[in-house]
């Protein structure tokens, strides 16, 4: 667990906030990436509720209680030794997980077994990002944090957990720096595995900037794209974001890379 119009980032995915002692990846522009790798088929319904999916049970749980198993994946391959969490109140903004919290770690083919957890609804379900302080949620489809049903005497299939690394480089623009309204570049380092790139350029209206949304979440096939429109004067914040050929979220840059337009656009 965003990772802007928004580690070690799921799909979950699975946007940066404080957690129980780390932050969270949530992907505000685009939402979590599409869950491809997925045995399950869970989305959340009217109420914001994810329900088991359907798996392989490879262990009942003790009598009244229940067992959450899951998935969790790097550029749609298995990733190892990662913590997954399920917490039993969740808050993104404040204090992330809290209550009872379960965890477990995934074994070398990206699988994990939380065991013995007492029925209920459960608020949270993360994954951290390797040895980073970020996690990703185990959603599916477009959401990023959700509910989780879970029964007595059965096991719970989550929707697998997609990952995203925060470690995409910006070249430009640079954070701090000034710039003219026209023409103005941006550009970024390629990333590993990555087909494509979509970057979005945030407004601070309070500064007199003013969004664009032909620059949100604006694909680019190479690593560069030179803005054909003017931005008015204010400041900005630039984010850019890898995936790969199935849509799967790689990596994105910092989010707090900010920029400043003068002399306004016309």
């Amino acid at each position: 667990m965003s990772f802007s119009a928004k580690g070690f980032i799921v799909t979950a995915l699975l946007f940066i906030v404080l957690g129980s002692g780390c932050k969270s990846f949530v992907d505000k522009g685009n939402g979590s990436p599409n869950n491809s790798n997925a045995r399950t088929s869970s989305k959340p319904d009217d109420q914001g509720i994810i329900h088991s999916g359907t798996g392989e049970e490879k262990e009942k749980p003790a009598a009244g209680k229940a067992n959450v198993s899951g998935k969790v994946f790097y550029n749609e391959k298995p990733a190892a030794n990662i913590e997954v969490k399920l917490c039993e109140k969740f808050n993104q903004y404040l204090g992330g997980c809290s209550g009872q919290i379960f965890a477990a770690k995934t074994d070398a083919g990206g699988e994990y077994l939380i065991k013995n957890v007492p029925p209920g609804l459960y608020e949270g379900l993360t994954a951290k990002v390797f040895d980073t302080p970020y996690y990703v949620f185990a959603t599916s489809g477009f959401v990023s944090s959700a509910r989780y049903q879970i029964e007595a005497g059965q096991t719970f299939f989550a929707p697998d957990a997609n990952l995203f690394k925060s470690d995409l480089k910006l070249i430009s623009p640079k954070a701090g720096t000034k710039v003219g309204p026209n023409n103005i570049e941006v550009k970024w380092e390629s990333y590993p595995e990555a087909a494509y790139y979509k970057f979005s350029i945030n407004a601070d209206s309070l500064s007199g900037a003013a969004t664009n949304y032909d620059y949100i979440n604006k694909r680019v096939d190479g690593t560069s794209y030179v803005l054909d429109k003017p931005l008015a004067a204010g400041s900005y914040t630039c984010t850019v974001t890898a995936y790969n050929g199935h849509d799967i979220k790689l990596a994105e840059s910092p989010s707090d890379i900010k920029f400043t337009v003068s002399g306004g656009g016309k």
